[in-house]
């Protein structure tokens, strides 16, 4: 039987200016996630969190709270972008319409910029823009984003790979 890697990401020469990547997961916000994320945030605004202040407001129901969406969309996201990387913040970040319980969130992403790191040769800079939408194709919320992301067989050793019954922690790059 032969061990085949799993994706393992993408690394800064696999990225090209103009590429779009449609990231193939979905995720769908539950009340729970809703309610933890806006406690663990301490984030105290009841329109988060109590459903009957929630039905007296223009939206009828509670909103999910709009950092979740940035990381749910960001999380999106890693496998195909930052997965060997490391984010250097988001830039006009825009809410375009509410996210409520029980909407499945996708996301799209669009490299912008791509250059060579001048501080970390091992590594360059891609700036993408994301937006993410929900189960009926309407955008709910789109950013920027800027990644330095590792070149290839610069990438730290992630879990050991088995080979013949034992642990081999070098990087497979």
């Amino acid at each position: 039987m032969a061990v085949k890697p799993g994706w393992e990401g993408r690394f800064y020469e696999d990225f090209e200016v103009g590429d779009v990547y449609e990231h193939p997961l979905g995720r769908t916000i539950t009340q729970t996630d809703n309610i933890w994320f806006t406690l663990l945030t301490v984030n105290p605004n009841p329109i988060h969190t109590d459903r009957h202040y929630a039905e007296a407001t223009e939206f009828g129901r509670p909103l999910v709270n709009s950092a979740l969406t940035l990381a749910v969309v960001t999380g999106l996201t890693v496998a195909d972008v930052s997965q060997n990387g490391i984010n250097l913040g988001w830039e006009n970040v825009r809410l375009l319409k509410p996210v409520f319980e029980g909407d499945t969130l996708y996301a799209r992403t669009e490299v912008l910029e791509k250059r060579e790191s001048r501080s970390r040769p091992h590594m360059g800079i891609i700036k993408v823009r994301t937006v993410g939408y929900n189960q009926d194709g309407v955008e709910v919320i789109e950013l920027t984003r800027s990644i330095m992301v590792y070149k290839r067989g610069y990438r730290p050793p992630t879990a050991p790979v088995w080979e013949k019954g034992r642990a081999r922690t070098e990087n497979a790059d």
